[in-house]
Parts: C-alpha cells; structure tokens; sequence
C-alpha cells in the first residue's frame, strides 16, 4: 500500500513539473536593452493580418528582460518598444524565433540597428536574407528617384526605359529570393520568404520549391500556410 502511495505522489509531482513547464512555454527569451530605464517593451506575432500581443515586458529601472512564451514552430516575432517618446523612429525589430533558449542585446538609443540576436538558426538565415535584399532595396530606392526627375521634366522615354530596368531587377530579386529558399529547405525561413516576399511568383515556382520540404517544414506554421497559398492560387489561375 506504501508503495502505491509512493508511486501516486511520484506522479503527481511529474505532473505538476509537466504542468509548470507548459505555462512556462517553450521559448525562453532573455535580453537587455542598454539605457533603457523606462518603457515598455511588446512581443506580438501575426494572426492572419493582425498582429496580437503575447507579451508585455515594463522596464523600470532595469534594462535586462525575460520572457516565456510558447511557439508551435519556429516563426517571426514582432518586437515593439515604447520608449515613451512620440518621435521614436528606432523602436520595431523582428525576430524568427525557434523554441529553446534565446537572447536579444541591443541598444536603446539604436534599437534596431544595434539589435544582435542569439540561439536561433532561422534567425542568422533570416540576418543573411536581409543582406542579400538590401542591393536591390537600395537600387529601387535610386530607380525612384529618377524616375521623378524624368517624370518633372516630361522625359517619357526615360520613364519608360527606367521602368524596364525597374523590371529586370525585380526579376533578378526574386530569382536570389527562390535560390535561397532552395538552398534552405531545411528551414523554416523558406516558405516565410515565399510567402511574405514573393507570394506572386509563378506557380510552378512555388510547387517546385515546396515539393523539396521535408515533413517537418510541411507541417511547420510556414509551411501550412505556404501550402495553404498555393491551393488557393491553383483553384483561382487554373
């Protein structure tokens, strides 16, 4: 009888442990934000089109943080600081979350630019992609530009020809854009950039890449939407 009372209480206490553990989440995210002393700092992801807060950190007189939250699979986190100043350009950053352990150190006075994340490999993949978009961001930016001064002096032709390089990088863009979601199939930040970069992309494209997914990225939350997408696209253009 001693015995199975023993057994009872070992499972109860198991269960209890289970049971912290799971409000605790899976995610363990720690940081610091260097100078701030008041403020407070919002963790959202994104529900369909709406961001929903799953967090809210309030700093007061303590720059470093933690947070537990639960994630069904690697996703994109929004980080939104409130400095509490109506001019704060410098205060939204995102992070491509993975369960486990990960930290943030960044700067208050350069939220974003200062931000240095660690713990997840989407993240460093996510880190490598902004690098690989920013030549072309910038070009756009310069194609823009030029493309008002034509526009000022009525110098259509140079409007037109703008237009035409305007569509060759695009072109160019998006073909790094799928080489990098082949070339990191394995990895949750492929169908996020198919999906929230280059959604409008050829259909055969997006079966092609999608067909290489192992199981795991399939059922990923990227995955199922990504899945999701093409459906609807084949339903609507076939």
């Amino acid at each position: 009888m001693k015995k199975i009372l023993l057994l009872l209480a070992c499972v109860s206490i198991l269960a209890a442990c289970n049971s912290n553990e799971n409000k605790k989440g899976n995610l363990h995210l720690t940081g610091e934000i260097k100078g701030l002393k008041q403020g407070k700092l919002y963790i959202q992801t994104l529900n369909d089109t709406n961001l929903v807060i799953v967090d809210s950190i309030i700093f007061d007189g303590d720059s470093k943080f933690e947070s537990h939250l639960y994630i069904e699979s690697p996703e994109m986190l929004y980080l939104f600081l409130d400095k509490g100043t109506t001019k704060s350009i410098d205060n939204s950053l995102l992070i491509f979350a993975e369960p486990g352990k990960m930290n943030l150190e960044t700067s208050l006075e350069l939220f974003y630019k200062d931000a240095k994340v660690t713990g997840s490999k989407n993240h460093d993949l996510y880190m490598d992609y902004r690098k690989i978009n920013e030549p072309f961001f910038q070009q756009n930016l310069e194609f823009i530009e030029q493309e008002l001064k034509a526009g000022k002096l009525q110098q259509q032709a140079v409007v037109d020809s703008i237009q035409k390089e305007k569509d060759r990088a695009l072109k160019r863009r998006y073909l790094r854009v799928v080489n990098f979601a082949k070339n990191n199939k394995d990895y949750e930040i492929s169908p996020y950039v198919l999906l929230y970069d280059i959604n409008d992309i050829k259909l055969s494209y997006l079966d092609s890449i999608q067909s290489l997914y192992p199981e795991k990225i399939k059922q990923s939350k990227y995955g199922k939407e990504l899945k999701k997408w093409i459906d609807e696209r084949h339903q609507t253009e076939e």
